[in-house]
């Protein structure tokens, strides 16, 4: 009687010791929409026909307590440089000056390249162009160093008859963004007074002369034309990622072009705004920035203001009152961001 009690524990232990182990299995869910409220282990294959919470299509993944992981590439995908941050399930490099991102591995990055933005000019002069912002997913990048750089804005053309300088490159691997284009002068120097071709062209200078003086040409897929200056009269804006310069339609300054937004940094920010021309009859008209750190245009009620610093916004025009200053234009960015 006691070996038979004793076999009849032993196969209860046995199924209660089958049962915890099942119990303890990772589930498996076959789905087009990720789980809720998953457990560490479980494993989903996304039947999706397009990624899902950031899960490939029809790519198996494994929840490791905080976010689903492709469980194909087996280790997640890692890399150093930059100033590195998370948000969601992303990682983020920042570079907001020139450096190095290495991979440990090959893999695919979507990065964000902004350009320096031009320098505005003084005189009457127009605004600087946006640096060119270029932007894409999916890039692929091998397990090596990749060569970051990033522009620095151009300075503004202070020495009449000048125009603006333009801002220079940002670098991410193979993809160059353009630095943007500087301001034309209010000069009766034709060539000066027209605004320099960039990333975005800056904006044509006001003059004295009868003739209008054109805005520079953008790098299609990167930025747009400046504004022309208008005869005798104000300044035009320079162009910016989303938009054109406004032309000069008085003796007022005109507006820069407006930039383009991005989120990934982790939040929206709009980048490459173009500057703002400068007043050249009507000293107190100035031109407004561009959203994206396009900086203002001079006039008697302010000073010309800068590019913003790693936006690669233009730079503002000076105003032919006292021959006041043109400002720089600000430095670029570069992010990029991967799935972790």
């Amino acid at each position: 009687m006691e070996v038979v009690m004793s076999r009849a524990r032993d196969g209860v232990d046995d199924l209660n010791t089958i049962d915890a182990n099942l119990a303890a299995k990772a589930k498996l869910t076959k789905s087009a929409t990720a789980p809720s409220s998953p457990a560490v282990g479980d494993q989903w294959f996304n039947t999706a026909t397009a990624a899902v919470s950031g899960i490939a299509k029809k790519a198996l993944a494994v929840y490791n307590g905080t976010a689903w992981q492709t469980a194909t590439t087996g280790i997640p995908f890692t890399a150093t440089g930059g100033t590195i941050t998370t948000s969601g399930l992303y990682t983020i490099h920042t570079f907001t000056s020139s450096g190095t991102f290495t991979p440990a591995f090959a893999g695919t990055v979507d990065y964000l390249v902004v350009a320096g933005g031009g320098g505005g000019a003084r005189n009457g002069a127009g605004g600087g162009g946006a640096g060119g912002l270029l932007t894409a997913a999916g890039f692929s990048v091998a397990g090596t160093g990749l060569t970051v750089t990033v522009g620095a804005g151009g300075a503004a053309g202070n020495s009449p008859p000048q125009r603006g300088f333009n801002g220079a490159n940002s670098v991410f691997s193979s993809i160059t963004a353009t630095g943007g284009g500087g301001a034309g002068g209010g000069t009766a120097n034709a060539v000066l007074g027209t605004g320099a071709n960039g990333g975005s062209g800056g904006g044509g200078g006001g003059n004295d002369t009868g003739a209008v003086r054109s805005g520079g040409s953008g790098v299609g897929g990167q930025g747009n034309n400046g504004g022309n200056g208008r005869a005798s009269s104000g300044a035009g804006g320079g162009g910016g990622a989303g938009a054109v310069g406004t032309a000069a339609s008085s003796g007022a300054g005109a507006a820069g072009g407006a930039g383009l937004a991005n989120s990934y940094s982790g939040s929206s920010v709009t980048y490459a705004g173009g500057g703002g021309g400068a007043g050249q009859s009507n000293p107190d008209g100035f031109g407004a920035g561009g959203a994206g750190g396009g900086g203002r245009g001079g006039g008697s009620n302010g000073s010309s203001v800068a590019g913003a610093a790693n936006t690669g916004g233009g730079g503002g025009g000076g105003t032919g009152t006292g021959g006041s200053n043109g400002s720089a234009g600000g430095s670029g960015i570069v992010i990029v961001r991967y799935l972790t």
